[in-house]
């Protein structure tokens, strides 16, 4: 099987990209992608696909996602995280900890997030960070994010004048922690920054799911099948699907009414436990449409 996904557990110091390019030399296979990039600071889960599965990213990239962060409230740096050049600091003495839980809470639920400048995010062609290398100004647009759940994991601590604690998040696509940690700490009345990030969920895949790459040298990981990994798209193994999904063609609503009783969103037709392609609802054309074809 050399179309599948993998679960990594990406280390400190590597960027998402590095993993790829390891991954490349281990397994001989240049086809390979990944979804939700990690910052070369965080670790954990990075979802990887392998051969024909990259055409699966996409769908993949809308996942959950899971972090346990530790921020620290005093200091405000310009990339927001430990790692860039100090901007503000102001002492901290004591926070309130009702106070702080009071905070984390009223994150919770739909919002607009302001991205950090040094972000691989694109305008007019370049990344962010391109921008604040070269301190260029530029206009950037807040983005639709929801925090699902959020809770601190530990006591408040002090050092070299600034509050630390961690805390737990479940975040929807798009989600930068790090500006979070902005805000939460901006919310509390200070400066303040990401000191250290790990996913440890992408959905329902935890880091118990996951290896890492020494494991994958060794030869000692799961290969995760690509209906597997859709397992909570609905799915349907039938001759008529199955000609229509080979062949990219339209499938009428009533179509999906017979099969599924109601008009869901998306769905996988597969044949032989093999997928054959994704499908999604066109409201505008009345129809469900291929967004996916596997040949």
């Amino acid at each position: 099987m050399n179309d599948y996904v993998l679960c990594i557990n990406k280390e400190t110091g590597m960027t998402s990209h590095d993993v790829i390019n390891k991954l490349r030399k281990i397994l001989g296979i240049r086809r390979i992608g990944h979804t939700g990039t990690l910052d070369p600071l965080a670790s954990g889960v990075l979802v990887v696909c392998v051969g024909e599965a990259t055409k699966l990213v996409q769908f993949l990239e809308t996942n959950t996602k899971e972090y346990e962060c530790e921020i620290v409230i005093g200091k405000e740096t310009d990339t927001y995280d430990s790692t860039g050049k100090i901007l503000k600091e102001e002492k901290v003495e004591f926070l309130d900890e009702v106070k702080v839980d009071d905070v984390l809470k009223s994150f919770i639920g739909k919002s607009k997030q302001l991205p950090p400048m040094y972000s691989a995010i694109k305008v007019n062609g370049k990344k962010l960070y391109e921008y604040a290398r070269k301190n260029i100004e530029i206009q950037v647009e807040e983005r639709d994010i929801e925090i699902f759940d959020i809770k601190r994991i530990s006591n408040i601590k002090y050092d070299n004048n600034c509050a630390i604690f961690k805390f737990i998040v479940n975040v929807s696509k798009g989600t930068y922690i790090r500006s979070l940690c902005m805000d939460i700490a901006n919310k509390l009345g200070y400066p303040g920054m990401m000191n250290n990030l790990i996913r440890t969920k992408v959905e329902d895949i935890s880091l118990d799911d996951c290896s890492k790459l020494e494991d994958i040298e060794l030869g000692n990981f799961k290969k995760i099948s690509m209906l597997e990994i859709l397992k909570n798209y609905p799915k349907i193994d039938d001759e008529f699907f199955v000609k229509k999904g080979l062949n990219g063609m339209k499938i009428s609503f009533n179509n999906i009414l017979d099969s599924f009783g109601s008009l869901i969103e998306k769905f996988v037709i597969y044949q032989n436990d093999s997928l054959v392609a994704i499908y999604e609802k066109d409201d505008e054309k009345h129809c469900y449409k291929a967004v996916r074809v596997w040949n």
